[in-house]
């Protein structure tokens, strides 16, 4: 049985050790508001060594951060410590995190501190986003399909009464019944557009490559605007199960759309990589395929970004909003993920295709 010193020293000794092994982020900052510790969490979360860090002020390492000086001061005050669930943290320029802060009042060497603990969160935000768009886009994609079938019922009885009539009419009204014809036709194709793919995928084990190259024959055979094609390939990217011509046609409806977004004789970027740990639908896929389709035009705009694979929804005023949709529904086909993101200047539609179905697993 150890006496009291001694199980304060052994408290203690733990104590010392177990913050170089917490999974999450530790900071101590004094009174001052000035970093007086961090674990090696933190340090690979902001990217920089606990030596260049010591005495540096909160605010010159999250300059942007909505924590600011004055609510950490507070906790120091009041001793009341306070959660923020959703803190977008920038470090420098380029790299942005969104973080889980606690922050509480805490006491070393008889002076008072803050201990600060950040968990990431970007993963777990985006597979909440994804999970709620894909349920959107399901929802609304099984609404078109159900008003879809109710206009195509009457559709073809209008259709046939039209045909009926004909034989009673003379020439010159058979104008009339032929117009309603053609228009009904024309109804027609445009429901079954909104009914998408009916049928399932036949696949097949093939070179990725080969559908991209097929999508740039098809590009060139029709290249109004002098659209420069840039083929990026990783040659060591084995071959997989898919069907040509649903996958081709997911790939050419994407591509086709940033030819009409762009200006003439600019360029369009197809480019493969082999991605790791990649979610895909729920899943955690440790190997996949990564497609993106890169232009240079004037981007997506913000109001449509969130439902840009809903059905009818497009960017350009003579649009049907049917092509990303029908994208989509392609994908899915294949277990796999279609995502964009688009600012002026760039965008980029991604393609994930998990390359083993068997390695993938639930989250």
């Amino acid at each position: 049985m150890l006496n009291r010193a001694d199980l304060i020293k052994h408290k203690s000794t733990y104590q010392q050790q177990l913050a170089s092994q917490l999974v999450t982020a530790v900071m101590v900052l004094d009174e001052k508001l000035t970093i007086q510790y961090l674990n090696p969490a933190a340090e690979a979360l902001l990217i920089k060594s606990f030596n260049k860090l010591f005495n540096v002020a909160f605010e010159d390492v999250f300059p942007n951060s909505t924590i600011d000086a004055a609510r950490l001061q507070q906790v120091i005050e009041s001793g009341q410590e306070f959660t923020d669930s959703d803190v977008v943290i920038y470090l420098g320029d380029s790299y942005k995190f969104t973080a889980e802060i606690t922050a509480s009042s805490t006491e070393f060497n008889q002076s008072p501190h803050i201990l600060i603990e950040l968990k990431q969160i970007d993963q777990q935000k985006q597979i909440s986003a994804e999970a709620f768009q894909q349920q959107q886009w399901e929802s609304a994609r099984d609404l078109i399909r159900g008003l879809a079938h109710e206009i195509k019922n009457p559709l073809g009885g209008l259709r046939g009464a039209a045909q009926l009539l004909t034989k009673e009419l003379n020439q010159e009204q058979q104008e009339y019944t032929a117009m309603i014809i053609e228009q009904a036709d024309r109804l027609r194709n445009l429901v079954d557009r909104l009914l998408g793919p009916n049928q399932l995928p036949k696949m097949t084990q093939q070179n990725i490559h080969s559908v991209l190259e097929k999508v740039s024959q098809l590009i060139s055979f029709d290249n109004e605007k002098d659209i420069i094609l840039i083929r990026d390939y990783d040659p060591s990217i084995p071959e997989i199960a898919f069907d040509e011509d649903k996958l081709l046609q997911a790939i050419l409806n994407i591509v086709n759309n940033a030819i009409q977004a762009i200006e003439p004789a600019n360029s369009i970027t197809l480019k493969t990589r082999i991605a790791s740990n990649q979610t895909i639908n729920g899943k955690r896929v440790k190997l996949s395929i990564l497609i993106s389709i890169i232009d240079f035009g004037p981007g997506i705009p913000e109001d449509i970004q969130d439902t840009l694979f809903y059905p009818m929804v497009s960017g350009r005023s003579n649009g049907t909003g049917l092509g990303l949709s029908i994208s989509q529904t392609l994908i899915n086909q294949h277990k796999g993920k279609l995502s964009c993101i688009s600012r002026p200047g760039r965008t980029e539609f991604m393609i994930l295709l998990p390359l083993s179905e068997g390695k993938s697993e639930e989250i």
